[in-house]
């Protein structure tokens, strides 16, 4: 419940959308060629005769609810429900995709999902990047038809400069409605135990403090 809390109160700074600028194969390839001497993890980028490129993009998963996978697929802290488990990603995990330039941010959502064996709708999911400019983060939501192959190659290699986030589609209030009834019940589950750990640890913590209040009421008030 404490990192579903975190991660809806984070308030994102939007920034216009840059125009898409048409590059001419010749400008594509000079770009090509500038990108990979600027590799350094050995993801190049390849031209192919047709004019379409290929290559890589990075994406880190900034998921806060848990994601419904086939239990036989699952790790982790999870919940079951039949043939179906619910259960929270890592922080900060990094999926490398390969795309070609005509897949779109929909395609690279829909491959993500199917990469990690997710069995939630790809319409709860969106796209983000996240830009450094001027010593300042931007992040903004990539509309379904934009082309992340195309915003690596203008950006260049440094994930500095441009990365990828996948996130649940909002990130404000949860759109509750758009879930399963198995869906909610999981969820149901695994917050009554987050629930039941965060009370545990906080019994725990005010007995300690208790023992400590009764060992200095003990140390002054000593019988006469």
């Amino acid at each position: 419940m404490l990192k579903l809390l975190s991660l809806l109160l984070l308030k994102d700074v939007q920034k216009e959308r840059e125009p898409h600028v048409y590059l001419s194969k010749e400008e594509v390839k000079e770009k090509i060629q500038s990108y990979n001497s600027s590799v350094t993890d050995k993801l190049k980028m390849t031209l192919n005769a047709n004019g379409i490129y290929t290559g890589f993009i990075k994406v880190q998963m900034e998921l806060c609810r848990p994601i419904t996978v086939q239990s036989s697929q699952s790790q982790g802290r999870c919940a079951h429900s039949n043939n179906e488990t619910a259960f929270y990603l890592p922080d900060g995990c990094v999926n490398t995709l390969h795309i070609s330039s005509t897949n779109t941010v929909r395609e690279v959502i829909e491959a993500l999902l199917k990469k990690f064996f997710v069995a939630d709708n790809p319409a709860k999911f969106a796209l983000y990047k996240r830009c450094h400019k001027e010593d300042q983060v931007y992040t903004c939501k990539l509309s379904d038809q934009e082309h992340p192959l195309y915003l690596r190659l203008v950006a260049g290699p440094r994930t500095e400069m441009l990365s990828f986030v996948l996130r649940e589609h909002e990130t404000g209030e949860v759109m509750w409605e758009a879930f399963s009834i198995p869906e909610l019940q999981n969820f149901l589950r695994i917050l009554d135990k987050e629930e039941n750990e965060q009370l545990q640890i906080l019994k725990k913590r005010y007995a300690a403090y208790r023992d400590k209040l009764e060992e200095a009421l003990g140390g002054v008030w000593k019988p006469g």
